[in-house]
């Protein structure tokens, strides 16, 4: 068998993890990844037939069953996830009764996966009924987005259109908007079901004081989405406490949902 921890797959999640680390969006062991595995790319590298060990689990994913993930480990420093991928993710699939899951590679050193992991499959159970592509959530902490639910209405429409002004690519990334929640204890199944279910309608969901979960087909759509949300936070955040000469007007807006064939969420900007 090939080295898995120099695939593609892991490949891709090494780098990504490395570059939030370099953003400074996710501190010491702050942050989570899971991307759907699918079993034809596993098989190049193992025998799924045999595992390294069950990890049990306090959630039925029965939905998600026999499904293979790369998941980070919980406390786990995504600085270190490049260097040493075999510590840092595993590889693992969902037993047939949901009650736990099966380590095919990786936490090496007898780790788990991240304690978001409730939080993490009922976002994937969610996304994948309404989009059967979905692969890939992330969990981060964007400073400029953090800084934001600090200072400014937590209703999903205003948090959304003062985005969507920041700057034209906005609309053009996330014409469906943003979920915002306001705080809530993270690590527990509570934020993960409310998650989860804001996520049958959005792709990105901000965690008041916390960070941003987004989602996507692939890793580039996830971060590309997330990426975009923070630079719209920063440039709020620059300019919140200035007098605003002009901006991008909900007319302006509409005129890039139509040039770009994108339908913006109902009811977030004013008729035309």
């Amino acid at each position: 068998m090939t080295n898995f921890a120099e695939s593609p797959l892991v490949r891709e999640i090494r780098l990504l993890a490395q570059n939030l680390y370099r953003l400074g969006w996710d501190e010491r062991n702050g942050g989570n990844i899971s991307c759907i595995i699918p079993q034809e790319e596993a098989e190049q590298y193992f025998d799924l037939s045999r595992t390294i060990r069950t990890i049990s689990m306090d959630f039925d994913g029965r939905e998600l069953a026999g499904k293979l993930f790369l998941v980070t480990g919980t406390g786990k420093y995504f600085k270190n996830v490049y260097d040493d991928p075999e510590n840092n993710l595993g590889l693992v699939r969902v037993r047939e009764d949901g009650a736990g899951i099966d380590l095919i590679w990786g936490y090496a050193d007898g780790g788990r996966p991240t304690s978001e992991l409730p939080a993490h499959f009922m976002t994937h159970i969610e996304r994948l009924r309404v989009d059967p592509l979905h692969r890939v959530v992330l969990h981060t902490h964007p400073t400029n987005i953090i800084a934001m639910t600090f200072v400014h209405d937590l209703s999903e429409r205003e948090f959304t259109r003062t985005l969507w002004r920041m700057c034209t690519e906005c609309m053009v990334v996330f014409p469906d908007g943003v979920s915002v929640l306001p705080w809530m204890l993270c690590g527990n199944d509570e934020i993960g079901r409310v998650t989860a279910d804001k996520m049958k309608e959005f792709r990105l969901v901000v965690w008041a004081q916390h960070g941003i979960f987004g989602t996507g087909r692939d890793i580039d759509e996830t971060f590309g989405l997330i990426e975009t949300v923070e630079k719209a936070a920063e440039i709020y955040m620059k300019i919140a406490h200035l007098p605003v000469l002009q901006t991008i007007t909900d007319e302006n807006l509409w005129e890039i949902a139509d040039a770009f064939g994108n339908t913006p969420r109902a009811g977030f900007l004013d008729p035309r």
